[in-house]
């Protein structure tokens, strides 16, 4: 497991230098811009990425408003899911997948939305077709389709994927949305959904006081996610891809948290049971 942090696309692809800033040599990275995901942004992000000898573990991809991150209108806004918006966002994610295959990453990643609970909903057998026809796109090159935790429960997508009934269908695991959603404990969602993870963001919050808003991002080590035992059990089912640190606020405080969660991580990952899955830093970024 190598340490990394997510990286937002900006500059045109020149963006890398913060990632090493931090020590790091890994990063997902994030647009919220599908316009960013030409041919030419593509090359850019390769020549700087290759040149800051930053390695992109997948692509985050970001759809456009409406997205209301509660209770309340999410279901409504939130991802493929809304009958509304699946055309338009479907056809974004596969320019994003386009761009990721360009850039040589493993997989795009978003959140599908509010897949419906109820295997019976008339509006679930659309749902599954709609990720299979994302997933599709992205097997024709080459790539993955990871679904990040957040809306639904660990089971709800584990029949997903198994009702899309495609291998290269995986998922981006975040942790803290598991709790801020109340969708489930993240340790035992392992035993649910485990095989399937491929990439994890280290993210920490706190669960929901009220059923129309969700709980509050907390720095790490200072949510509800036990960090050291979800560590640990990752390392038990064989997880091999990365510890993305996503930290939801800006400026000096992100990067100070940034570099206090690189210290956490490393500390836990040398605990008795993680020997050997530490993020090796290379001297001359020290």
């Amino acid at each position: 497991m190598k340490i990394g942090v997510l990286n937002t696309l900006t500059n045109d692809g020149d963006c890398f230098d913060k990632v090493r800033d931090f020590g790091l040599d890994v990063c997902q990275l994030v647009s919220w811009d599908h316009n960013q995901a030409t041919e030419s942004i593509a090359d850019n992000v390769l020549r700087y990425s290759r040149a800051a000898g930053v390695q992109i573990s997948a692509v985050w991809a970001g759809l456009p408003p409406p997205q209301i991150w509660d209770f309340k209108e999410g279901p409504g806004t939130l991802g493929i899911v809304p009958t509304a918006y699946r055309a338009e966002r479907v056809n974004i994610l596969r320019r994003f997948a386009d761009f990721a295959s360009r850039i040589g990453a493993p997989a795009v990643i978003t959140h599908c939305g509010f897949i419906p609970e109820n295997m019976s909903d008339p509006e679930y057998p659309a749902v599954v077709d709609t990720i299979r026809e994302v997933a599709a796109y992205c097997s024709q090159l080459g790539i993955e389709f990871w679904l990040e935790t957040g809306q639904e429960t660990p089971v709800v997508l584990l029949r997903t994927i198994e009702r899309v009934g495609m291998a290269n269908v995986g998922i981006n695991l975040d942790p803290a949305n598991l709790i801020m959603y109340g969708k489930g404990n993240p340790v035992d969602a392992l035993d649910l959904i485990g095989p399937y993870v491929r990439d994890v963001h280290v993210k920490d919050g706190l669960y929901p006081t009220n059923g129309d808003h969700l709980g509050f991002e907390v720095q790490v080590g200072q949510g509800k996610v036990n960090f050291p035992v979800f560590l640990a059990r990752l390392k038990e089912i064989g997880f091999r891809g990365e510890l993305i640190i996503e930290r939801e606020i800006g400026g000096e405080e992100q990067t100070r948290d940034i570099r206090a969660t690189i210290g956490l991580l490393e500390n836990w990952l040398k605990a008795p049971g993680n020997n050997g899955f530490i993020h090796e830093q290379k001297e001359e970024n020290k």
